[in-house]
């Protein structure tokens, strides 16, 4: 930096811990930028934002914006980011001498001056715009008009009229703007980026089951077969995301029974988390389900029913597993010669060993580990749901999923992490595509939007990209554990509204099973340590209610981003609204949930008017495309009610009629 550097760059976002880690995007989405520029004195300043593609050498150039209203030297503006991979980004500011001139010859201008040196001092800036070869091809003409009047309205009066108003009008204005003479930059001084993935990142539906217990027969283990015979139920309730538990042998040294009892009785058939036996480990398949062509077979089936299915990477071995007999340091041993278990208290799992992740054979570890990962992508994978990453190194998984993206970009991973909320943030930026939350557990208005703010607005809006689950196979929050519908379709309807990514646990969810283990926010009778015997056939509200969701959230781009969450005030504490707009302008949502599953609920809600250009007094209709209903509104402030025993939401999409 010279001593000429006059401009000062603070506070630019995005950027993430220092530069570090990268923002997140996807293809399609703008980067936003907000910086602090500034200058000693009072001189115009220019700033812009410098990017480009890892792929390219020529970086592109987006003019920065003061926000003039707030006169706080808040610089903002945007760039679009159209493919996958890293972009990198810089932040440049400078004295702006031509604009400079120029607002200072309007001032003098208004206060009465006369402004003839001025003038004559113009041509400078002139004669810089002639050199470059750009500006001076499409303007040459008219740059020498300038350069004579400037020139000529010290001696000539004649001209000196014309020369004020040419040197002030917003042609001269927009061309110094367009051609800035940038003398000595100020570049901020951290190197940023921005990673984007494919849009499936930040828009998607997953649906979890059992594979186990797709069978339609009564004591028979379900096969990938019986999953390919349930795709055409899958993507009839619009999901498009498929993912299943581990799939890969499971232990008999220490397998759990029935209930997550210590001991295992004959046919039980033991937790899918106790990865390996004599069949195999982390690279094969449990032998009942079928085989790898039947596993192959199933991810292209899916596919061409929209789906993608996602595989469960859970680094933990069952005592059985190879690794403990081939790699015995890539484990943690006891004076006894045993390997702890795993224990999250009060929580134990007396099938599962941890692997030892400080171990000296750390990198035979590793690259083991991420050959797991390759190996599934090669077979068809993109998408991993990670069990419990938080138990593992940190720097591990920047290496692996960095690593993996190399070769397969397209890859996507979802971090199952329940736990505080700086680990979670660290995993996002080590990688992960996607993160649970604690949705799970926010269950009152003000817990709602408090929680929304935060993922929206707060710092990791531009890295920690939500998933929200209202249930999963380890967790039956206590609010769900009295099997009312309504609250069903409440706690269903946020997750899928609320976030763009989201998940559910079925069929469970939707065949309302909620039978809980006493005082824990578990299911009795856990499919994790069962096979079951679901009516695959079987419709419910519920079933019907996640069809027409999900159809909606396909038809209106503005359900398909979280960060555009912004709440809209409602009188009574039991109704939650919030609208919802697409990064276009073109779309408006808005939803209005009851909160109360036994009571009709009204109030009256304001409407964030401002934001979809809709007058004060404009009448305009919004249309329950659950529904079918549709009602004109006025204005700002509108009346809404709902019926629990009927449906505890609406799900507005605003048209205008003018």
């Amino acid at each position: 930096m010279k001593p000429q550097n006059r401009v000062i760059i603070e506070n630019v976002t995005p950027e993430i811990d220092g530069g570090k880690y990268p923002a997140k995007r996807v293809v399609g989405q703008y980067v936003d930028i907000k910086a602090y520029v500034f200058a000693d004195g009072h001189d115009v300043l220019g700033a812009d934002v410098c990017y480009r593609h890892e792929s390219e050498k020529n970086w592109q150039t987006t003019r920065l914006t003061e926000l003039a209203e707030l006169k706080s030297d808040i610089w903002v503006g945007r760039f679009l980011v159209e493919k996958q991979g890293y972009y990198y980004y810089k932040v440049r500011g400078w004295v702006d001498h031509a604009l400079n001139w120029q607002h200072g010859i309007e001032k003098k201008v208004k206060d009465g001056q006369r402004v003839h040196v001025e003038l004559w001092d113009g041509v400078q800036y002139i004669a810089r715009l002639q050199k470059n070869k750009e500006a001076n091809t499409v303007h040459k003409a008219y740059f020498a008009k300038l350069i004579d009047l400037f020139e000529s309205a010290k001696e000539d009066e004649t001209k000196y009229t014309e020369a004020v108003k040419e040197a002030l009008s917003t042609t001269l204005h927009h061309i110094f703007e367009q051609y800035p003479f940038q003398q000595f930059v100020t570049e901020y001084d951290n190197s940023l980026s921005v990673y984007v993935d494919r849009k499936t990142a930040l828009f998607s539906a997953l649906y979890e089951f059992f594979p186990r217990s797709a069978s339609q027969e009564a004591g028979k283990h379900g096969t990938f077969k019986d999953c390919e015979r349930l795709l055409p139920r899958v993507a009839d309730m619009g999901f498009d995301t498929l993912y299943f538990p581990p799939v890969h042998p499971i232990g008999v040294a220490h397998r759990k029974g029935k209930n997550n009892a210590t001991t295992a009785q004959a046919g039980d058939v033991g937790s899918p988390w106790a990865i390996g036996g004599k069949e195999g480990g982390h690279k094969d398949i449990h032998p009942e389900l079928g085989t790898l062509e039947d596993f192959k077979s199933l991810i292209k089936t899916a596919e061409s029913y929209g789906i993608e299915v996602a595989m469960d990477y859970a680094l933990q071995c069952s005592p059985d597993h190879p690794y403990v007999t081939e790699h015995p340091a890539w484990f943690k041993w006891r004076p006894d010669g045993t390997v702890q278990y795993a224990e999250n208290p009060p929580k134990k799992y007396q099938d599962i060993l941890p692997i030892y992740f400080e171990t000296e054979d750390w990198k035979a570890l590793w690259d083991e580990l991420l050959s797991i990962l390759l190996y599934w992508c090669e077979v068809g994978i993109k998408v991993f749901r990670v069990d419990n990453p938080h138990t593992k190194a940190f720097v591990f998984w920047e290496w692996a999923i960095a690593e993996v993206k190399k070769k397969y970009p397209d890859t996507l991973f979802l971090s199952e992490a329940f736990t505080r909320p700086k680990v979670t943030h660290k995993l996002a930026k080590a990688g992960f595509t996607q993160a649970y939350t604690y949705y799970t557990w926010r269950n009152s208005k003000q817990e709602l939007i408090q929680y929304m703010t935060e993922l929206t607005q707060g710092a990791e809006k531009d890295f920690f990209r939500p998933n929200f689950w209202p249930n999963t196979p380890d967790i039956n929050p206590y609010i769900l554990q009295g099997g009312n519908e309504a609250l069903m379709l409440i706690r269903y309807f946020m997750a899928a509204t609320l976030s763009s990514n989201y998940g559910v646990y079925g069929p469970v969810y939707e065949f309302n099973v909620h039978a809980a283990v006493p005082g824990k926010e578990e299911y009795l009778d856990s499919e994790k340590y069962d096979v079951k015997l679901w009516d695959w056939n079987k419709q419910t509200k519920i079933s019907v209610l996640m069809k027409l969701v999900n159809k909606a959230r396909r038809e209106n781009s503005a359900l398909q981003e979280t960060n555009n969450f912004v709440n809209c005030p409602i009188q009574d504490e039991q109704l939650f609204a919030y609208y919802k707009g697409s990064q276009d302008g073109k779309n408006h949502v808005i939803c209005a949930v009851n909160l109360d599953p036994y009571n009709r609920r009204g109030g009256t809600l304001q409407v964030p008017i401002h934001l979809m250009n809709i007058a004060q007094h404009e009448t305009y209709v919004v249309h329950d495309i659950l529904t079918g209903n549709s009602y004109h509104w006025r204005g700002e402030y509108n009346f809404v009610e709902l019926d629990p025993y009927f449906l505890p939401f609406h799900l507005f999409v605003v048209e205008r009629l003018r």
